[in-house]
């Protein structure tokens, strides 16, 4: 099994550090990936820190991947040696359970595995894309159609689907109004996603401090949720409302900003439970839903949707040996809006 360069965290509280990780040997029907680009989550930096629970170091994190097919397994079918390819937050799971049959992988009934600090299947621990190559299963391996930028689209392997996927499922278009809470690294692709499939799009941010982004992004309103007048003037107004962020939130405030047979979707979650008075719920015949990611078609269907309608996020590329300071961005909030490792800086560094 080979070692390959990558960022890994060596504790739970210490700063990133360059060193190696193993890669399984790859098997008939894998795909040997030359990273380019690996996209910053905020999920990385809960992993390693213990949030979700206790990982084995060393570990690399990373699961906004784009890079370039270097090898492929004598058996591999749907991607050729030369490819622009994508890895998401998944690369693998049973393939045998019904829901895995229908497409939702990630909604694997085993549970998937995930590309970093999950169990692979030869028993190791996955390393994720902070690194310079990966061996990922061909199902789980993604086309990045041409029209995408290759620098801009690694954050759409992560952020993208985890909000284009609600929007697709309550079938988001022309005539439904939406509402965004939160314009960070997910809140923002969800305007922009929003816009692109028709909705009227209504951004509910903290203060009004990113409102000309929001507008510039496709949103058609602007509201500080800090302010108590939004929640009574905009009472009712929303068909969907996508929330991104995973601070605590009043429940009640925000459920009761939809319509008839409104429907509030959560892709951020704050540590704590969360409360809600049923009766909100009863009024307008309201729903309350969680989303995850989504199945690797699912995926493929978002990264051609995003080409078609020129959805890329907003990026700021940055050098390997400038993680560290991109983790504190990122904690802090400071960032607009995602950043990318330029991995070629951690190959040649």
């Amino acid at each position: 099994m080979p070692a390959v360069k990558a960022i890994v965290a060596t504790d739970p509280t210490g700063p990133l550090t360059v060193g190696t990780v193993i890669r399984r040997d790859p098997g008939p029907r894998d795909v040997l990936i030359e990273i380019v680009w690996s996209g910053v989550c905020h999920s990385d930096i809960h992993t390693v820190r213990g949030d979700w629970g206790p990982v084995q170091y060393p570990l690399a994190v990373g699961h906004e991947i784009a890079g370039i097919v270097t090898a492929v397994g004598d058996e591999v079918t749907s991607h050729a040696v030369g490819d622009r390819v994508g890895v998401g937050c998944m690369v693998g799971s049973c393939r045998e359970c019904d829901n895995c049959r229908a497409g939702q992988e990630q909604y694997c009934e085993r549970g998937f595995v995930a590309t970093y600090a999950g169990v692979d299947e030869d028993g190791t621990v996955t390393q994720g894309g902070y690194a310079t190559h990966v061996v990922v299963a061909e199902d789980f391996v993604l086309r990045i159609p041409d029209a995408l930028p290759f620098d801009k689209v690694a954050p759409l392997l992560c952020a993208g689907i985890t909000t284009f996927s609600p929007l697709r499922h309550w079938n988001v278009g022309p005539g439904m109004r939406v509402a965004v809470v939160g314009m960070g690294g997910l809140g923002h692709l969800a305007v922009k996603i929003a816009h692109a499939m028709g909705a009227e799009v209504t951004v509910l941010s903290q203060s009004l401090r990113k409102r000309d982004d929001g507008l510039a992004f496709g949103a058609d309103h602007f509201y500080a949720t800090s302010d108590p007048a939004t929640f009574t003037t905009l009472a009712r107004s929303f068909d969907l409302i996508l929330n991104t962020v995973s601070a605590p939130l009043v429940l009640d405030d925000y459920l009761g900003l939809l319509a008839l047979d409104g429907t509030f979707v959560s892709v951020g979650a704050p540590p704590e439970p969360a409360s809600v008075t049923l009766f909100t719920l009863f009024t307008n015949r309201r729903r309350f839903a969680g989303s995850s990611i989504g199945g690797i078609r699912e995926t493929q269907e978002m990264l051609d949707f995003c080409a078609e309608h020129g959805v890329v996020p907003e990026v700021e590329v940055i050098a390997a040996d400038q993680i560290n300071k991109a983790w504190e961005k990122v904690v802090a909030g400071d960032v607009r809006y995602r950043y990318v490792i330029d991995i070629s800086t951690l190959a040649q560094g």
